[in-house]
């Protein structure tokens, strides 16, 4: 399969869909999937390609934490992306460039994958400041959230949190539930030197008795790490020896500076900065423990890259995100400050012993979490989607035929010809037929376009597809129906009389109509298996043989 991944974000930018996206190209690469990621790029002024990634030219957004934001229309993108022919286009944000695929896959015919990774309803805050903005903002967004879903055949997100969303969006689609993963390889402290975690440590400025807890984010507004410092600064006291260390830049990062100076806590908690990706494992080596306050994060990619480093998680009880977190298990849930400083205490009076089995049976809880596990599971909703798609192609276009014949009955004349198909591919087709319809206006008598449509019939169930054809083409297509048992030709080529409608096969598109045909062909087949009336093999060998009829 061609998978074509739609992201505003990529490499060398880091954040949690950034993650998402490599990991899930990764697992179906691995599985012998072709991908080509989409992303936009200011350092680029045009189109690039290079090493499996599109880089858009992109101009950046200082309010959105400095994002590059494409324009939505490119000739040239939806060229390059024609090229690749992606039998699935999959998008990740809702700007630019999840706007291009949306745009590309209606324009190319292929469906269109829909991951939510945001809950925007906790961003509204970087573009309204004041409540009564607030409120039309947020429904803005449900709005353009329904409206981006309803182009979708398919639609996932990390967890129930999504869905959730989805249907105070008015949003009645099935919605898939597809975990977040982690790259189990890359975050694994099997192996890892004891002294080398020491020395990282100590560099740290952390002693071998401190408990370390550890926290790694953008820090937004969003990701509620004021409220962490709060309970920290109303429970934790310095003789307590428990540390508070923060990895991420973000918007807030100053403002998080400013809070540990005044809340007295210059000596218990520590800030990181940015680190790289690549660079992230000896920062979570050194720690004990990872926390978080967030209830904006759908299913935390660096909460499960510390668990994988074998760090039991404590976290801010969230409903929605239930079972993510589970007591004894992979760590604990508080509600309130004193429950959080209940539970530091409690992993700091285990022995040596209990906590590095507790962090085993934390990394043992998120095994699943691998890239292959993500790719196989998007896989299973891909063919979803394709089926879903051919669906509503076929409901659309049975309803398009059905508006045509209305029109058709008041406005062009028609003349049959019944093709017969040569005995001896017949076998199994001894109640099928094809038709031949020559469709005209009397008012267009001056065009040299011929409206021919071409029709299946199975049983009690019908299938056709209308196109247009200038004079060449019409006989060329004649001569090909004469060439399976029409005799009917001459008749045929003296009823062309013009006519127009929707333009399948424009003169200069290099369309050929046996793809036509075959287009016909096989929605008929998926028609007939969706109504039970033909098995899957059954509806295969069947539109085979209405290929070899017309010798393709």
């Amino acid at each position: 399969m061609r998978i074509a991944l739609f992201t505003e974000t990529y490499l060398p930018t880091i954040n949690g869909v950034v993650t998402h996206v490599k990991t899930l190209k990764d697992g179906l690469e691995a599985l012998g999937h072709t991908v080509l990621v989409v992303t936009a790029d200011s350092r680029f002024s045009n189109h690039v390609i290079s090493k499996d990634v599109m880089y858009c030219p992109a101009v950046k957004v200082k309010k959105i934490y400095n994002y590059d934001v494409a324009p939505p229309i490119s000739i040239e993108r939806l060229e390059k992306i024609k090229s690749f022919a992606p039998d699935i286009i999959h998008i990740h944000n809702e700007f630019g460039v999840g706007i291009s695929g949306i745009l590309i896959a209606k324009q190319l015919n292929v469906p269109l994958v829909y991951t939510l990774h945001t809950m925007y309803d906790d961003y509204v805050y970087y573009v309204a400041k004041k409540a009564a903005v607030g409120k039309l903002v947020t429904s803005a967004t449900h709005f353009y959230a329904k409206m981006l879903a309803s182009t979708a055949s398919a639609i996932t997100g990390p967890s129930q949190k999504v869905s959730e969303y989805f249907r105070k969006c008015g949003v009645k689609k099935k919605i898939y539930v597809i975990p977040n993963s982690v790259e189990l390889d890359k975050f694994d402290p099997t192996g890892d030197d004891p002294e080398e975690r020491l020395k990282f440590r100590h560099n740290l400025g952390f002693n071998d008795d401190d408990t370390v807890f550890c926290f790694c984010g953008r820090l937004g507004k969003e990701k509620n790490v004021s409220l962490m410092l709060k309970y920290w600064s109303e429970h934790v006291k310095p003789d307590d020896r428990l540390k508070l260390y923060i990895i991420g830049e973000g918007p807030l990062y100053e403002q998080h500076v400013d809070e540990v100076k005044r809340y007295g806590l210059t000596d218990i908690v520590k800030f990181a900065g940015r680190v790289d990706h690549d660079d992230l494992k000896p920062h979570y080596g050194c720690c004990d423990a990872y926390i978080t306050t967030s209830l904006s994060d759908t299913c935390s990619i660096s909460m499960l890259e510390g668990m994988a480093m074998h760090l039991p998680v404590v976290s801010l009880a969230d409903r929605l995100n239930e079972g993510q977190v589970k007591d004894g298990i992979n760590g604990y849930n508080f509600k309130n400050g004193s429950e959080m400083y209940e539970l530091l205490i409690k992993i700091r009076d285990m022995s040596k012993e209990e906590l590095a089995e507790f962090g085993e049976r934390t990394r043992e809880s998120i095994k699943s979490s691998g890239a292959i596990r993500l790719a196989n599971d998007l896989l299973n909703v891909y063919h979803d989607a394709q089926k879903n798609y051919a669906l509503k192609r076929g409901k659309n276009r049975r309803i398009v035929k059905k508006r045509y014949r209305a029109v058709k009955r008041r406005t062009a004349p028609r003349t049959k010809y019944i093709v017969k198909p040569r005995p001896e591919k017949t076998a199994s087709l001894q109640k099928e037929k094809f038709s031949l319809e020559i469709l005209s206006r009397s008012t267009n008598r001056n065009s040299d376009n011929t409206i021919v449509k071409i029709t299946v019939t199975f049983g009690s169930m019908t299938a056709s597809m209308p196109i247009s054809l200038n004079n060449e083409e019409a006989i060329w297509f004649a001569d090909k129906l004469a060439n399976v048992g029409n005799k009917e030709t001459v008749r045929l080529k003296e009823a062309m009389s013009g006519g127009s409608y929707i333009d399948f096969a424009p003169k200069d598109s290099g369309f050929e109509l046996n793809g036509l045909i075959k287009c016909v062909c096989d929605d008929f087949c998926q028609t007939l298996e969706f109504h039970n009336e033909i098995s899957d093999p059954d509806a295969q060998k069947f539109s085979q043989e209405m290929r070899e009829l017309f010798e393709m």
